[in-house]
């Protein structure tokens, strides 16, 4: 009887993992459109491709390079069904070698996927900088 129980309270109580989704995208200028449009084409990528509801996400990260200031990357997602899911903006830090005009984007999601099944995404020349994560090399 007791062990029936526990098992039963086991099952609900179990609790998903958080997993962060990393993606990256080079962005063509410093304008508004640009970085909303670049902005939204990576976000979607990366939730269409790990098949994440809005009510999966427990927040999502977004980072600009200091030579993108036009607009918040987080506008991106304004209609598009996560107006609940708490963002935040921050600027890259600057590193001599980095990448210009990039946008980076962690989302924090409730998964019971493995950290090999989370499918990283890194548009265009961004795959450079993680080429383990996009099929190549390290």
């Amino acid at each position: 009887m007791w062990e029936d129980l526990l098992e039963k309270l086991e099952k609900e109580w179990t609790m998903s993992k958080v997993r962060g989704i990393r993606g990256a995208i080079k962005v063509a200028e410093n304008s508004e459109e640009e970085i909303i449009s670049a902005t939204k084409e990576l976000f979607l990528k990366m939730i269409e491709s790990n098949d994440v509801k809005p009510e999966d996400i427990a927040s999502v990260f977004f980072t600009a390079t200091s030579d993108l200031n036009a607009e918040y990357p987080a506008y991106a997602t304004r209609g598009l069904g996560f107006d609940l899911v708490p963002l935040l903006c921050a600027r890259e830090i600057e590193v001599p070698k980095g990448m210009s005009r990039l946008i980076r984007i962690l989302i924090h999601v409730n998964t019971e996927k493995s950290q090999e099944k989370i499918k990283h995404q890194y548009l265009g020349e961004t795959s450079k900088l993680r080429p383990e994560l996009c099929g190549g090399k390290q």
